[in-house]
């Protein structure tokens, strides 16, 4: 379907029918694993709607995690699918006009909503303890 996608309405036509992970369908602490066919790529969901990158590109310049932008997919040409993070058969485009080559698989990864994150205080010497073991003594 994908080399059939030449013409404006033929993208708009295959749009529809995509296997994707909408951007607007993301919250803080979302985790996207995308597998394009060179390269693997972590994606975390920041507070902001940036992202988190490490992997494929980002790790051999030795910048991972980057914090960009995500632009969206592309067919592989300059017509853009900005809403989504991930597109099977498509590729992904970052914000530092790097594109992936076509995506295989994306695996979604909900993190926990903030409310339900609970943390307990804990003192000095408990959180000491808990790490070096209960006889060990603060100096």
């Amino acid at each position: 379907m994908i080399a059939q996608a030449r013409t404006v309405d033929a993208l708009v036509e295959h749009a529809t029918i995509l296997e994707s992970v909408p951007k607007a369908d993301l919250r803080s602490g979302d985790r996207i694993l995308v597998e394009t066919e060179n390269s693997l790529y972590s994606i975390a969901v920041l507070e902001d709607s940036s992202y988190a990158i490490s992997g494929g590109w980002f790790d051999r310049q030795g910048v991972s995690p980057a914090r960009i932008a995500i632009v969206g997919c592309t067919w592989g040409g300059s017509a853009v699918k900005r809403d989504v993070v991930a597109a099977l058969g498509l590729r992904l485009e970052f914000g530092n006009r790097v594109v992936t080559t076509r995506i295989r698989e994306v695996r979604l990864i909900r993190g926990l909503p903030p409310e339900t994150a609970r943390f307990r205080v804990l003192r000095a010497r408990d959180l000491f303890a808990a790490c070096y073991g209960g006889d060990a003594h603060l100096s």
